[in-house]
């Protein structure tokens, strides 16, 4: 069995307490961009769903293009040093998005900009955050120090999704934004801690030290990933399912959602109650992901993609709030259990030298089409209602994850045994 006490042991690591405090305070800073910046965006003269997807669009289309370098540059340099830049770079930008709105000065262009200069910086935090963890935490322990990592993280998204729509209503997006920028400037200061192990010490760091010195082309280097990609079928399928999951995803989250909360639920607070509830069920999902050891943990990942189309479909049916909170909790539940999961199964499969590129690879493909989601969810609702699009949300969600069962890969891949002389926890 493996205990609480021993998970929670990692915490007495000082590297692993200085990751665990930097991404929780930044998923904090995070937790409040999704209510901050869409009522915000909304509150704004002769703004509507349209302008919401362009700064959304703005945001993300940023980050799919950079992800690929991110990964180029997470794989060559000390990882604490790219997610600290990366930290730093993220605060800039809310700290203007947040000026703007607090001073009345918002054009378009100033917005998207700022929106932009953050998608580029989280491009390169994703692919160094995978790669480092391997470095920080055993690997007989990896499920532990995920699920960890995912505790701090889904705490700030309940604390982040309950204060954050009270401080929009008492004080504004612009205040909220503000409070996003702080905590990433935190966050990056912590980071900043996070010394790389000695040589001769964590067998997953000195690999990808020794990966890093050896250099060579960034094309020959985005070779090497994608043939560690590709070479894998259970990752390209999921990422493949992702691509067209996160597009709905995006547009239920970051404009459908919003959009209908507004037109019916009560607005930010309501919506604010969604997004507590998601956050609420990942909670109870680092506790499931704990004691879960499962003998296929790909297959199981992919078959908890089923319950999250029901908020979707919630929303759609025009159910009373409490239940699409209910819906959203088990959504949070689900996409926890599946993301502790896959990126053990990553950390377990993939060398460690090219893990940032993988993750890259895994991120862009997974976010690829999330632009496309935002920028058609607007025009979409103008022309079949917010609820139809929505339906058709949960129904793209049901589609995807169907097809990705076909694989043999997915329903195949085996956890690897453990190992008897290994204790499970210390």
């Amino acid at each position: 069995m493996h205990g609480f006490v021993g998970d929670l042991g990692l915490l007495r690591d000082r590297r692993f307490a200085l990751l665990m405090s930097a991404r929780t305070i930044s998923v904090l800073g995070t937790a409040f961009a999704p209510v901050a910046l869409a009522f915000g965006v909304l509150a704004l003269p002769g703004a509507d769903a349209s302008t919401l997807s362009v700064v959304l669009t703005a945001q993300s289309l940023p980050l799919v293009v950079f992800l690929l370098v991110g990964g180029v540059i997470a794989d060559r340099f000390p990882r604490h040093l790219v997610m600290t830049a990366g930290e730093s770079i993220n605060a800039l930008s809310y700290f203007a998005l947040a000026a703007m709105l607090l001073t009345g000065w918002t054009p378009l262009p100033a917005l998207a900009t700022a929106a932009a200069v953050s998608g580029i910086a989280t491009a390169a935090l994703y692919p160094a955050l995978t790669g480092i963890i391997p470095e920080v935490v055993p690997p007989e322990r990896l499920q532990s120090g995920n699920a960890l990592l995912g505790l701090g993280a889904n705490t700030s998204r309940v604390a982040g999704a309950v204060m954050s729509g009270g401080v929009v209503v008492l004080f504004g997006g612009g205040w909220a934004l503000a409070v996003s920028g702080l905590m990433f400037a935190v966050a990056a200061v912590l980071v900043a801690g996070l010394r790389p192990a000695r040589a001769g010490g964590e067998g997953a760091g000195s690999g990808a030290e020794a990966a890093r010195e050896a250099g060579g082309s960034v094309l020959a280097d985005l070779r090497d990933g994608w043939r560690e990609f590709s070479s894998r079928q259970w990752i390209w399928v999921v990422v493949a399912q992702f691509s067209v999951l996160v597009m709905a995803m995006q547009a239920g989250h970051g404009v459908l959602g919003p959009l209908w909360a507004k037109e019916s639920l009560g607005g930010a607070p309501a919506w604010s109650a969604f997004l507590a509830g998601e956050a609420v069920g990942t909670l109870a999902g680092v506790v499931l992901s704990l004691r879960l050891r499962p003998r296929r943990p790909i297959l199981l990942g992919v078959l908890l993609c089923f319950p999250t189309a029901l908020p979707y479909a919630l929303l759609g049916s025009g159910a009373p709030l409490w239940l699409t909170v209910a819906g959203a909790f088990l959504m949070g539940v689900c996409f926890d259990v599946f993301g502790v999961l896959w990126a053990t199964t990553m950390q377990r499969e993939v060398p460690p030298e090219s893990l940032s590129r993988v993750a890259s690879y895994d991120a862009l493909g997974s976010l690829m089409f999330g632009p496309i989601g935002l920028m058609l969810a607007g025009p979409v609702a103008h022309l079949i209602g917010t609820q139809a699009a929505l339906l058709c949300c949960s129904a793209i969600v049901v589609a995807t994850t169907t097809a990705a069962l076909l694989s043999p890969g997915v329903r195949s891949l085996r956890a690897p045994e453990p190992d008897p002389a290994v204790p499970a926890a210390s």
